[in-house]
């Protein structure tokens, strides 16, 4: 059965988006793209009530209770205010307006942190399908040779060739965005934040967003409580 918490109090982050979100998510340890919601939702004080299902018994609550919620049956799942979020990108733009933060407020800002999220995406299904591929042994141990080391490389460029970037640890520099939490959500998911970040040190740019993610008051005291499960 789908085990199902309560954490934090609600907050006048959880007026602005109106209410106390439900989440439906597997019961993946702090990965997955529905963790990268959690964590904003961490980050920006907001209540939420967390469902998660274990792999085994999904398979019977996506054709009845997810089903009904989300016609292509895809998790995450949100419930807020009598409505039903899905998608999980799309799910932090919504939030990041309704906050009026973790989007940017430029249309160069914006667009950075689209793009960035993008590049975030595309290396993530490729992590999932090597993570997840019936031959793991051999086709994880290849990405991490080949597609990770790409994206790696890639966003390092991307983060020490734009002025935004330059001007501070975030994508944007200064200010947070969704896109910093949809990186950092990646790179903890390949295990390179953890044991030393050794897999991130020719990569001293991402290390600095790592830093000042993990850094940040309520992520920070998140990294270190009971609801960090790894």
């Amino acid at each position: 059965m789908p085990s199902t918490k309560t954490y934090g109090t609600p907050s006048p982050a959880n007026k602005a988006i109106g209410g106390l979100p439900i989440m439906h998510y597997f019961d993946f340890a702090s990965r997955g793209r529905g963790q990268v919601v959690r964590l904003m939702w961490e980050d920006a004080g907001i209540a939420y009530t967390d469902i998660r299902y274990s792999f085994d018994e999904y398979p019977e609550y996506k054709t009845t209770v997810i089903a009904e919620k989300n016609p292509t049956t895809t998790l995450p799942v949100i419930e807020l205010d009598g409505k039903i979020l899905t998608q999980s990108y799309a799910i932090l733009r919504h939030f990041a307006r309704q906050l009026g933060q973790y989007e940017g407020e430029t249309e160069e800002e914006k667009y950075l942190a689209d793009m960035i999220c993008d590049i975030g995406s595309d290396w993530r299904t490729l992590f999932i399908n090597a993570f997840f591929s019936a031959n793991k042994a051999e086709a994880y141990p290849k990405h991490q040779e080949t597609d990770r080391n790409r994206f790696l490389k890639a966003l390092e460029t991307h983060l020490n060739s734009h002025d935004l970037s330059r001007q501070g640890p975030y994508v944007i520099g200064k200010k947070v965005t969704y896109a910093d939490l949809v990186i950092y959500q990646v790179m903890h998911d390949e295990q390179l934040t953890q044991n030393g970040r050794k897999g991130l040190q020719e990569y001293p740019r991402l290390l600095q967003l790592v830093d000042a993610v993990e850094n940040r008051s309520n992520i920070k005291k998140f990294l270190e409580s009971e609801r960090y499960l790894g």
